[in-house]
């Protein structure tokens, strides 16, 4: 591939490839951190891994997959399970859909691809809730090819070190030099590399670059940082459901607490569903819980009754999904 394909390979001229690759690996044998996931090459472990980390921190991340893959040690375990284990496993770790998807994976993979994961990144990304990063993560680090998997962490410590700002690629150029810099002989160790950089030392405020072990490499420690504002955000800024700080007025917590009470109930057992929960009302609730059921988070009677302003009408009732 060229530059001109895939630009920001031109970024790479003049960099001692070798011997960055040298220095985050080194790095990473004498200071990576270690955590229960790694050094796992099953595809299922890591993709269950990768799976918990997206929206989890990697503190809780580590016991969380020692308990959710000894209830579900192999995709043909969590295929079989009902939905309703799978959410009961999944308690406390949020943004509950991951854990369908995860679900919806394996029953691919068992029943439509003979049990054997696929071996490439664009096989992998066809499977429910894996995306460019998840992909990339579970093929190096499970099958060791060669290819980069980009996350914020990894965004950052690219972006400092190739411009000297860490929003300064585009997509198209980060995933081209992230792609080019990996290591081909340890591109498993490579990806929590990087990661491990810019969690711990390559941080969003105060960098450690004194402490970096590629500070000999970058613009952004050199001092060739931008003067103004990126027209690249680090992050994209999300849109939220009530007022600023106020998360009991979000959706977010109403499917949260609703989920908490069908995980509470017995085995197939139908609840009623009341209002209030906390500030919302009995239309807010028939909201979450239909967007809910067409998320596959849970089974729910008819709703006819249930409308905005309607005298008395009756609980809705739901439970966790059985098939």
């Amino acid at each position: 591939m060229t530059a001109a394909e895939a630009p920001g390979i031109d970024l790479l001229i003049g960099l001692d490839l070798a011997g960055f690759r040298q220095a985050v690996l080194a790095w990473f044998d004498s200071r990576g951190r270690v955590f229960p996931f790694r050094g796992t090459t099953d595809p299922y472990l890591v993709l269950v891994s990768e799976t918990l980390l997206q929206q989890t921190q990697i503190s809780r991340g580590g016991p969380a997959w020692v308990r959710f893959t000894a209830q579900f040690p192999t995709a043909e375990s969590l295929a079989a399970a009902t939905p309703a284990a799978v959410l009961r496993a999944w308690q406390g770790l949020g943004y509950n859909r991951r854990a369908i998807n995860l679900q919806r994976a394996a029953r691919i993979v068992v029943e439509e691809l003979g049990g054997i994961f696929p071996r490439d990144v664009e096989g992998l990304q066809r499977l429910p809730g894996v995306g460019p990063y998840t992909a990339r993560a579970v093929a190096s680090i499970a099958y060791r090819l060669p290819v980069g998997a980009v996350d914020t962490n990894v965004r950052r410590v690219l972006g400092r070190v190739l411009t000297g700002d860490p929003a300064g690629l585009s997509a198209r150029e980060l995933q081209a030099a992230a792609d080019e810099l990996v290591d081909p002989e340890e591109p498993d160790d490579w990806t929590h590399a990087l990661m491990d950089i810019g969690s711990t030392i390559c941080r969003p405020v105060r960098p450690l670059c004194p402490d970096c072990p590629v500070a000999m490499f970058c613009r952004y420690a050199a001092g060739d940082r931008p003067t103004g504002v990126s027209s690249r955000p680090v992050t994209r800024r999300t849109r939220r459901d009530g007022p600023a700080g106020d998360f009991t007025s979000t959706t977010r917590w109403l499917r949260g607490r609703i989920l908490d009470r069908l995980r509470a109930a017995p085995d197939e057992a139908w609840i009623n569903v009341p209002a209030p929960i906390g500030e919302h009302d009995l239309a807010a609730i028939a909201r979450s819980l239909r967007a809910m059921e067409r998320d596959g988070l849970l089974e729910l009677e008819v709703l006819d009754q249930v409308t905005a302003g309607a005298a008395g009408p009756p609980s809705p009732r739901a439970r966790l999904p059985i098939a």
